[in-house]
């Protein structure tokens, strides 16, 4: 906990920001209300390397890097590919939006068990810092779906087809399926397992030996 502490404030620090930009309409190029919110600077996901390579270069210092870095490198390497191309898969099988949502918190829990053995000291900082990253950003998304804030917090996902299946429900399942499901299961999934890759990579390049 004290080694994510930090970082989680300031996560929490960015996530207030983005939410007063968007409520505010600043700049969408730094504020992006879209749905899905991507590319907006002000966001939480570019913080997910910076972290890695800080909990990476800690954990080593401490003596508790992984015992061969680029062997866990390859192997978070090869979840995140595999996981991707997993998504994508589904995806094009243009399954029912609630199938695809099913199968993607599975995949990425999966994917985030299997990872752990990479490099469990870095595993478990990143789930830790993860949750603390994603808790807020889901309780957040709530209060924005019962206001209808008009943020990418609270907006449909751009697939029409999902759109009008999302929109029909009630404001509780509605976060239910664009909220707490994809930010305790993908945003879990990306910054534990894309944070795994940069932080053996980091550990391999950099990282001071294994005691």
């Amino acid at each position: 906990m004290p080694l994510i502490l930090v970082p989680a404030i300031i996560t929490f620090a960015v996530t207030l920001l983005r939410l007063v930009g968007e409520l505010n309409h600043w700049s969408p190029a730094l504020f992006n209300p879209a749905a899905g919110g991507g590319g907006s600077l002000v966001g939480i996901s570019w913080l997910i390397p910076v972290f890695a390579i800080y909990f990476a270069w800690i954990l080593g210092k401490r003596g508790e890097g992984p015992t061969h870095p680029w062997k866990a490198f390859g192997l978070a390497l090869l979840n995140f590919v595999a996981t991707v191309a997993l998504f994508v898969g589904v995806q094009v099988a243009k399954m029912s939006p609630a199938a695809f949502f099913l199968i993607a918190g599975v995949v990425s829990w999966i994917a985030v068990v299997l990872v752990l053995r990479a490099w469990p000291a870095l595993g478990k900082t990143l789930l830790a810092y993860a949750l603390a990253a994603r808790i807020p950003v889901a309780v957040v998304m709530i209060f924005a779906i019962y206001g209808r804030w008009g943020t990418h917090y609270d907006v449909a996902p751009p697939d029409p087809a999902t759109a009008a299946v999302v929109e029909a429900m009630s404001p509780f399942m509605k976060w239910v399926w664009i909220g707490l499901l994809p930010q305790m299961s993908v945003w879990i999934f990306m910054t534990v397992v894309a944070g795994m890759v940069v932080g053996t990579l980091t550990a391999a390049l950099v990282g001071p030996k294994r005691a």
